[in-house]
């Protein structure tokens, strides 16, 4: 392997001058660059890793650390983020806490030293479990969590007002007996997600004690609720699952046991991961950009690392639509 010696010495510079051409250091000429730059080339140098970091006090390197990276919800998130990642010249470090609050703060832990910022999505919605692991020498962003006593910014979805609009548009399609499919109680973006359909329906239909299904965000809590609702003869004519997981194979077990969702009932989930446009019916859910919302995190880590002071108050709150497909217009 050439070293930046063999370098160094074929463009007739000293080993300090080839390191800091190389690493985009503003003290080198261009014509001295340029020369170093053309030789590291033709001898097909590729440089250490370690060694630059040392030298930079840079990883190039940005760290995501997520509940779970099972499913289309998080691939979405990671895509959004490596495009911007990847755009500006840097790799990605996944961490994965599975969901849990202790295990956050040792992924979290885990990342020091190893990257220049920081990408989190605490597996509650909130950060108030993290604060301690988190540190503030580490530019941090905070994907779709509120609440930071240290004062990180964050991206996150609107909830509250997609729930009440794909409820709303429920409503507007006919239906009275609304179902809910609830997600982990601890999570801050389902108690949104109940609040606004909650909202809703009192205040367009005078209910105050509508039926709520308890969830976890997988899939096999919808396969449940399907057969819950079979089984106890609850009368309903639509479902609004707090995700589209949940409500893609709640469709599958009603029509595995005769009942066709867009026909026989309405079915509407909440993210628009991209399986909702394929499935038979398609999906009506709210469209909440997950790729944008990686993209945007990814890009504020990136101008807090050019040195810009974010906080809290930059946050950046995307709003909903809604994605209406043959599930509720069939």
């Amino acid at each position: 392997m050439v070293t930046i010696r063999e370098v160094a010495k074929a463009a007739g510079v000293s080993v300090a001058t080839a390191s800091r051409a190389l690493n985009g250091m503003d003290n080198v000429t261009r014509a001295t660059r340029e020369k170093i730059e053309a030789k590291a080339a033709e001898l097909n140098y590729v440089p250490h890793s370690g060694a630059r970091s040392l030298t930079r006090r840079k990883t190039d390197t940005i760290g995501v650390i997520l509940p779970d990276l099972f499913g289309e919800f998080f691939s979405e998130i990671i895509r959004g983020i490596d495009l911007v990642v990847h755009g500006a010249g840097k790799t990605l470090l996944l961490g994965n806490m599975h969901g849990s609050a202790q295990e956050t703060g040792q992924a979290i832990r885990a990342m020091r030293g190893r990257v220049d910022g920081l990408l989190v999505m605490p597996p509650n919605s909130s950060a108030d479990a993290m604060d301690e692991a988190l540190a503030k020498d580490i530019p941090t962003v905070l994907l779709n969590a509120h609440g930071s006593a240290k004062g990180f910014p964050y991206v996150t979805v609107d909830n509250y007002a997609g729930a009440r609009m794909v409820t709303d548009h429920l409503i507007d399609c006919g239906a009275r007996r609304i179902v809910h499919i609830g997600g982990p109680s601890s999570n801050r973006d389902a108690g949104e997600r109940q609040r606004g359909y909650r909202d809703s329906l009192r205040e367009r239909l005078g209910e105050t004690q509508p039926y709520v299904i308890p969830g976890t965000f997988r899939e096999d809590a919808g396969r449940h609720a399907a057969r819950l609702l079979l089984s106890d003869k609850i009368r309903f004519d639509a479902v609004f699952a707090g995700n589209d997981l949940m409500a893609i194979d709640l469709m599958a077990e009603l029509r595995e046991q005769g009942v066709e969702p867009g026909k026989d009932l309405l079915v509407a989930g909440f993210d628009d991961i991209p399986l909702a446009r394929y499935v038979t019916p398609q999906l009506t859910t709210v469209h909440s950009d997950i790729t944008r919302l990686g993209s945007a995190a990814a890009l504020m880590v990136l101008r807090m690392l050019k040195g810009e002071e974010i906080g809290a108050e930059d946050s950046l709150i995307i709003p909903p639509t809604l994605a209406i497909r043959s599930s509720t217009v069939g």
